[in-house]
């Protein structure tokens, strides 16, 4: 049996990706968190559990510029149905370092480190109401969703989450599947989807409404929700984004593999 290896550390366009190591490198990793999600101390995920994850099997993960931290990915194990995987809880980079790749560059140097260690499901789980994510997780990334989580954490008090129930889509990454490795390959020709799909719209102009009218983005997440609960509990997963002039459409088609 091969023993395990980490993955290299990767460096491009003056960005290094590698795992993070003691207090110091956490420390930074907690002033990200608060710079991107700017939580009162009560929602702020400490130090001690960056250390847990890195000593139980979990990853603390970081992408340096200059030396300095600008974004972290910070996932612990789990274990389910007699195999491991990993819950990728966070990640983050600075405003001013996003939409460059980094995020991405973060999820293929966890998906290498999983892999090396014979882990083959990474999962997450996101706002379905900010569809910028959705797209990344599905159209990118090539994870799926069969599971949907109200209000997961209570009422926050980021202001990313708008005092909304924060319900959430779980992603499923299957890290070795044949759809991963098609669209991480670039493969993301115009897709086809089962006749019996069906479309869940996000409306646009979404963020708008939560920053004027939290009663009608309430009234919209709930809309979603009911819609989702039903799809996912007949077995249906969210697999795709399509944009439209009226918002975003949700696709869901009728899921049997793993």
């Amino acid at each position: 049996m091969k023993s395990w290896r980490p993955p290299r550390e990767q460096v491009r366009d003056g960005v290094l990706i590698r795992a993070c190591h003691g207090i110091k490198e956490f420390e930074a990793c907690v002033r990200v968190e608060r710079s991107v999600w700017k939580s009162a101390d009560i929602d702020v995920v400490p130090i001690p559990l960056f250390v847990v994850a890195a000593e139980t099997g979990g990853q603390v993960l970081g992408a340096f510029q200059d030396g300095e931290l600008v974004g972290f990915t910070l996932a612990v194990a789990g274990w389910r149905a007699r195999k491991p995987f990993l819950h990728s809880h966070m990640t983050a980079v600075l405003d001013g370092h996003r939409d460059c790749g980094i995020g991405r560059r973060l999820k293929l140097f966890q998906r290498e480190d999983a892999l090396a260690r014979g882990i083959n499901l990474i999962e997450w789980n996101f706002d379905p109401l900010i569809t910028k994510n959705a797209y990344f997780n599905f159209m990118l990334l090539g994870a799926i969703a069969r599971r949907y989580q109200p209000n997961a954490y209570g009422i926050t008090t980021s202001p990313l989450h708008s005092a909304l129930p924060t319900d959430r889509l779980v992603a499923e990454w299957h890290l070795s599947s044949a759809r991963v490795r098609r669209m991480l390959a670039g493969k993301r020709s115009t897709p086809t989807f089962s006749k019996k799909a069906v479309r869940i719209r996000i409306p646009a102009r979404l963020g708008q409404v939560k920053r004027s009218d939290v009663a009608g983005a309430l009234r919209i997440q709930s809309k979603a929700r009911g819609a989702f609960l039903r799809w996912l509990g007949k077995g249906y997963a969210a697999t795709a984004i399509a944009p439209g002039k009226l918002g975003v459409d949700y696709i869901l088609e009728p899921w049997s593999e793993t």
